[in-house]
């Protein structure tokens, strides 16, 4: 199994959700070798339940995931926190959504969740937990929570526009001295919102995993590899040229 631990299926928090574009990245992501996606998108983004709601009616939800057209999508979900970092959270459709509600006041940047109050929400669910891009510069994740609190997690992101923005060698040597000190796994994300970015890195699991409880043991016993291909550069800076131009469009179309 193939898969992108951190991805979007909307342009950005603020555009509708667009089913033909939903298909599109599903069909790209097949396209880039990908048999399995982490759909994170973010908790306050602008209705939220209208992804849920279409792909409730058109794909079949089993074991953990939505079979679409062959590529497994487990639900998921990213959050902020309001010591300023994202967490993803993997689980059950269900236990997402739960979570989503017990966000509901605190959508708005000066009512986030603190970390510890959202990992007592996540282990209560027994979601898989990942620190999403713990060094990026606007959300420093790993720089506000203490290492101690950090242990909480199941591991650590390793994020395509970082290893775009830092570079290869130095955002990969940044997160393993992290994960080697707190002791926690690497995981790879595309962190795309537009599909040229996908498989610009990805996760090569020795067997299927059909829940989030399976991804979960098999990250903790190391039945896996991340990968992070030579295209990186072109596909990220490619993905976030085409995500602005989009948001442009939309926006002027908006105001026609």
């Amino acid at each position: 199994m193939i898969i992108d631990f951190h991805s979007h299926v909307k342009i950005s928090k603020k555009s509708s959700f667009m089913p033909e574009y939903f298909q599109e990245m599903m069909c790209e992501a097949k396209s880039n070798g990908l048999t399995a996606l982490a759909m994170t998108e973010h908790f306050n983004t602008s209705r939220f339940y209208e992804i849920y709601d279409y792909l409730n009616h058109h794909f079949s939800y089993q074991h953990g995931y939505y079979d679409i057209e062959g590529l497994k999508l487990f639900p998921g979900i990213e959050v902020d926190v309001k010591e300023n970092g994202h967490i993803l959270l993997i689980g059950d459709r269900e236990e997402i959504h739960y979570i989503r509600r017990e966000l509901n006041n605190h959508l708005a940047e000066d009512k986030f969740i603190s970390f510890q109050a959202l990992m007592d929400l996540a282990d209560s669910k027994k979601v898989l937990k990942i620190g999403a891009h713990p060094f990026r510069d606007s959300t420093p994740l790993a720089r506000n929570v203490g290492y101690e609190e950090l242990t909480r997690l199941d591991a650590l992101d390793l994020n395509g526009k970082d290893l775009f923005a830092k570079g290869v060698e130095a955002c990969s040597t940044e997160l393993k001295a992290l994960a080697d000190q707190i002791h926690l796994p690497i995981v790879g994300g595309s962190d795309t919102h537009q599909f040229l970015q996908y498989g610009c890195i990805a996760n090569v699991f020795d067997k299927e995993c059909h829940s989030a409880a399976d991804l979960k043991e098999a990250i903790q016993e190391g039945n896996f590899h991340y990968s992070i291909s030579e295209q990186l550069p072109l596909k990220v800076k490619a993905a976030t040229l085409v995500k602005k131009y989009m948001k442009k469009t939309i926006k002027e179309s908006l105001t026609v």
